[in-house]
């Protein structure tokens, strides 16, 4: 069940601007573009710095950090394309598989799964008519398996791909000055912390899972980073994305909306968390309404039986009002979360 309109044609604006459509000139802009760089690499540095990868307190405090007003939040486009470089070296950002994720779920989920060393370089691509900026960085390679967003480890290749990770390459529209697109890789930098591999358990099929205490996992997934811990509708997200999931799976997303990409979509949409599923209800909602979704193996609409659209529209109804409204809570309290 694939975001045939709503996602897709959100992921390919963040595409044209990956591409430069309606980039504006570089003139006088790379000093203003390193001097952001430089500050955001020193903050970075400050709030997620290098640590045992196993380290769960500096984990959570680097989470907490990004969770606040951080540059790095601001910095983000609206959406953020993020994943490995393409494995043809040379091929443009257009053609390389990114997934498609909200700036609040990329920056609880993901960023705090790296620590920086503060180092950074700048450089104008003028086939992509972005920046590009590589900074010094490190997995979080030994962290208990529920602290991720999925299991990483359900690809050999991409786990080994995180945990050897040295560098992080963010994409910068030269006219707006937001991060676009963002990667994970390693370039062998020379200050480079060398992780010890880490072997994880087999990948059982399951993204999420019940631990031996009976809490669900993963836990950044329900909500963490993304909401604070006293937010008052915390206790019925839960039980509503439950509702919504059953849906979903009825309506078959989990063929196309899930991390391993079974349809090999260029821009992936995720569905199969709570926290994925909170950033893309709008555009989920408004696909299903419109008849866009599910697709079949051409990609063209395929009807869903009238029972389960009903549901996906009820669930997925109350389930994005809850949403919004702890949104708003969020938007409105004051004081430290």
């Amino acid at each position: 069940m694939a975001l045939r309109t709503a996602g897709v044609l959100a992921g390919w604006c963040a595409v044209l601007l990956a591409c430069g459509v309606g980039a504006q000139s570089t003139g006088g802009s790379q000093a203003r573009i390193e001097a952001g760089v430089e500050q955001l690499a020193s903050e970075l540095a400050a709030i997620c710095p290098l640590a045992n990868p196993g380290d769960q307190a500096a984990f959570d405090d680097c989470r907490r950090a990004l969770f606040h007003d951080s540059l790095l939040r601001r910095r983000l486009s609206t959406i953020l394309l993020w994943g490995r470089p393409n494995p043809k070296p040379g091929e443009p950002l257009k053609d390389t598989t990114l997934t498609q994720l909200a700036p609040e779920v990329w920056t609880g989920l993901y960023a705090p799964l790296f620590m920086f060393d503060g180092t950074w370089t700048v450089e104008y691509h003028e086939g992509e008519r972005l920046y590009r900026t590589r900074l010094g960085a490190g997995f979080r390679n030994a962290l208990a398996p529920g602290q991720y967003p999925y299991p990483f480890w359900h690809s050999a290749r991409k786990w080994d791909d995180y945990q050897n990770a040295d560098t992080l390459v963010f994409w910068i529209n030269p006219g707006s000055g937001s991060i676009v697109v963002g990667q994970f890789t390693n370039e062998g930098r020379e200050n480079a912390r060398i992780n010890l591999p880490v072997t994880r358990p087999p990948f059982d099929g399951r993204w999420m899972w019940t631990d031996p205490d009976g809490t669900m996992q993963p836990q950044p997934a329900l909500f963490q980073g993304l909401f604070a811990a006293d937010n008052p509708y915390l206790a019925q997200l839960e039980p509503c994305y439950r509702d919504l999931a059953n849906a979903m799976r009825k309506g078959h997303c989990n063929d196309c909306h899930v991390p391993d990409n079974p349809k090999r979509m260029n821009r992936l949409v995720l569905l199969q968390t709570p926290a994925n599923a909170a950033s893309e209800i709008k555009r989920l909602m408004n696909a299903v309404r419109k008849n866009d979704m599910p697709v079949d193996e051409t990609l063209l609409p395929l009807e869903i039986d009238a029972e389960t659209k009903a549901a996906l529209l009820q669930y997925g109804a109350v389930f994005e009002a809850v949403v919004d409204a702890a949104r708003e809570w969020e938007r409105t309290r004051s004081g430290p979360r």
